[in-house]
Formats: structure tokens, C-alpha cells, sequence
């Protein structure tokens, strides 16, 4: 499925599409990137699926702060879905390094050649890996990551995530939905 725009306008469609291919495959892991945390609540209720919510990293846009508030993050919790604010894999301490010395390394290399596909493509990677590294998805299983290019979710695809340190063994097995690249 490709949508004509991205953002926000498609994020009931690429939730559903999601569910839909999941429970179709038989794929029971879903990793979906929610900064505020507004799409992953989208997937409450969906019990026999284990939902992980990825959401920014601490400092992301200000020192010693997140952008999901843990009152999201408890309502999140007691819905079964799982909230991992950590370290991002595609950016991290690359990207700081970029920004005090210049030049480009090769983390963000891979991270804008995902961009080639879309936002939503690098943030799907970049999120599974991050839940794999972080013990809520198993090792060696397709999952179902959902991410997006602005707020909401645009993109969801069915992958094998690998471990950051083995990132290029990363398969993206199935495009879902996506928006066209304009």
C-alpha cells in the first residue's frame, strides 16, 4: 500500500494494515516508534500481540527529559505494551561526534540510505533493532515494525532485525505501506 502523503493522515491505515498482516502471518511481535506515544495507543487492546512501544531517548530535545510523559507511559504499561526510551541506533553518539567535529560517519551513512526508501523506513529499522537490543523482541523472528516521517505512522514493514552490532545482517523482508517518495 502506498499512501500519497506522509505524516499523520495515514496513521490509522498503517496501524490497521499492520494488525491485519500480522495476524495474517502469524507474526505475534509489533515494535512501533511513538515519541509522544500517540500511536502506539492506537494498538491497545490488542492483546495476543506483544507490542513494544520505542519511544525518543532522554535528551533527545531537551537535557534530562523525555518527550512521553509517564503518565503516557503508565497508560502504556497497563495495556501490556512495553515503552523503551534508550540510546537511537542510527544516530547516537555518531551524531554528536558529527556535530562538534563535522564530516559524516558510518551509522548516519546507513541511516540516510534507509532514507532513500523513507523517514518511516530508517525509524522502523532504527526502532526493531533497538527493541532486539534491548531484550523485548526475540532474536532470529520476523516482527512487524511500525514507524513514520513526522508525527503519527506512515510506514510498516515485516523484518528480521539483527543486533546493532551485526546492524548489516538487518533484513526488510516486506514493504506493508509507505508513502510514495515525492
Amino acid at each position: 500500500m502506498y499512501f500519497a502523503n506522509k505524516g499523520t493522515e495515514n496513521t490509522g491505515a498503517c496501524v490497521k494494515a499492520a494488525v491485519e498482516t500480522a495476524r495474517a502471518r502469524n507474526i505475534g511481535h509489533i515494535v512501533v516508534a511513538s515519541s509522544h506515544g500517540d500511536t502506539a495507543k492506537l494498538l491497545k487492546g490488542e492483546k495476543d500481540l506483544n507490542v513494544v512501544c520505542v519511544a525518543y531517548a532522554y535528551g533527545f530535545s531537551e537535557p534530562g527529559k523525555n518527550v512521553m510523559t509517564e503518565e503516557t507511559v503508565s497508560e502504556l504499561n497497563a495495556e501490556g505494551i512495553r515503552v523503551l526510551s534508550t540510546t537511537h541506533v542510527l544516530s547516537g553518539a555518531e551524531r554528536g561526534i558529527s556535530r562538534k567535529y563535522g564530516g559524516i560517519h558510518p551509522v548516519e551513512i546507513i541511516a540516510d540510505t534507509l532514507r532513500m526508501f523513507g523517514q518511516g523506513t530508517k525509524v522502523c529499522v532504527e526502532a526493531a533493532i533497538m527493541a532486539l537490543d534491548a531484550g523485548l523482541i526475540p532474536y532470529g523472528e520476523d516482527i512487524i515494525a511500525i514507524g513514520g516521517s513526522t508525527r503519527g505512522a506512515d510506514t510498516a514493514v515485516i523484518m528480521r532485525p539483527a543486533h546493532a552490532n551485526n546492524v548489516l545482517d538487518t533484513k526488510i523482508n516486506e514493504i506493508i505501506c509507505k508513502p510514495y517518495n515525492i
